[in-house]
């Protein structure tokens, strides 16, 4: 067994808030195809996969080849927007990516996100430096609860999956994260969403300065902050 440990980092809801973004770049993308949808719609597909959405949204009229060109239309879009507007890490992050950071923990970004997304969104908040792997859309078959795409960012950065912890804002993707093996940090407001999750919080300043460790080292779950 690894002796190392390893934070693996979903990214949408968890290091940054980019709900707004998403949106826009859908509401954008959508009226030039003369499809019109609301912030309902919207926020009942947020994580899905892109095909999956516009299949949703489309229905018949979702043929491959205009699925896969509204889909690229909306994250380039959606790059546009992060470069333009800029975008800031959740409460806590920077301090806690940081601080994992100097300690030498391990630490990987796993994502249903497009590669150039990810990219997009770390260089812009000048952390592409910090992590040592990432993990996207294009790295994986099946998407969260499936915990492949946590197996693959625990194998990319070299530390067993009984020495990870993974930082999520979904029910989704705790489920893949006890999958592969591994402990959890839920962050969000939803604490009954988030409830298998081995540790819940609000925002992640508001864990304790041993929180990975301890989660990590003790065997039982830790008690959730509210």
């Amino acid at each position: 067994m690894s002796t190392n440990r390893a934070v693996l980092w979903d990214m949408d809801g968890t290091l940054i808030d980019s709900e707004e973004f998403h949106w826009k770049s859908w509401q954008l993308t959508l009226q030039d195809e003369g499809i019109p949808i609301t912030r309902e719609q919207f926020l009942s597909t947020f994580g899905q996969r892109n095909d999956s959405i516009i299949s949703l949204w489309l229905g018949s009229k979702a043929t491959a080849e205009r699925a896969a060109r509204i889909s690229e239309s909306k994250e380039t879009m959606y790059r546009h927007l992060v470069r333009r507007d800029g975008i800031s890490p959740l409460p806590g992050v920077a301090d806690w990516v940081r601080r994992l950071h100097g300690q030498g923990w391990r630490q990987a970004i796993a994502s249903a996100a497009p590669r150039a997304n990810i990219e997009t969104v770390l260089e812009v908040l000048s952390a592409t430096h910090i992590f040592d792997a990432v993990v996207s859309a294009e790295d994986v078959h099946r998407g969260k609860p499936d915990p492949e795409v946590y197996l693959l960012a625990a194998a990319r950065v070299g530390v067993a999956p009984v020495r990870c912890v993974v930082v999520e804002d979904a029910a989704a993707g705790i489920d893949a994260a006890h999958a592969a093996g591994m402990r959890s940090i839920g962050v969000g407001k939803n604490s009954k969403r988030l409830a298998g999750a081995d540790l819940v919080v609000r925002s992640l300043d508001l864990l304790n300065s041993d929180a990975f460790n301890t989660l990590l080292e003790q065997g039982s779950p830790a008690v959730a902050n509210c």
